[in-house]
């Protein structure tokens, strides 16, 4: 695994290409880890709900599917972005499903808990639906738990746009 310095050096697969962070220049970045069978799971509607309201302001919100958790990401690539938009009307890109945690984590992962450690300074992933927030300069700024839904970090996001 590559070890990116700065958040623009990363690079993720989405939907048959990758995609180079330095595309999210000026912009405020939401990186979500998601699954599709979790309690959790209704938090798309929420990060469907801010990709609307601020796509146009400048938010990137960007899901990483995951079968690290209970194996509650047990699809394909296509068989999850279908269930998504099919379920709960998200339009926000979904990346490739990958591990957040332990020796095959994708680089984003890597990098995001590297900068913004969870509480008591651990930087595992502790379950689905963990947020990333990234301001417009790159800077990861806010680390939130899976029971924070977006609805509770919309006050949050729109200090930064």
């Amino acid at each position: 695994m590559s070890v990116a310095k700065t958040f623009y050096e990363l690079s993720a697969p989405f939907k048959g290409k990758v995609v180079n962070f330095s595309e999210f220049k000026g912009k405020v970045v939401l990186i979500v880890n998601v699954a599709s069978k979790c309690g959790f799971t209704p938090q798309y509607t929420g990060l469907e709900a801010l990709h609307e309201k601020y796509a146009s302001k400048g938010l990137v919100v960007l899901g990483f599917p995951c079968n690290q958790f209970g194996g509650q990401e047990p699809g394909t690539d296509d068989e999850i972005v279908e269930s998504c938009q099919l379920n709960h009307g998200v339009t926000f890109p979904l990346a490739k499903k990958s591990d957040v945690n332990g020796p095959e984590e994708n680089e984003v992962y890597h990098f995001l808990k590297n900068e913004k450690a969870g509480i008591l300074g651990l930087t595992r992933i502790k379950w689905n639906f963990e947020k990333f927030l990234v301001d417009k300069e790159g800077k990861v700024v806010d680390r939130f738990a899976s029971t924070t839904t977006p609805e509770k970090i919309d006050s949050a996001i729109a200090k930064l746009l």
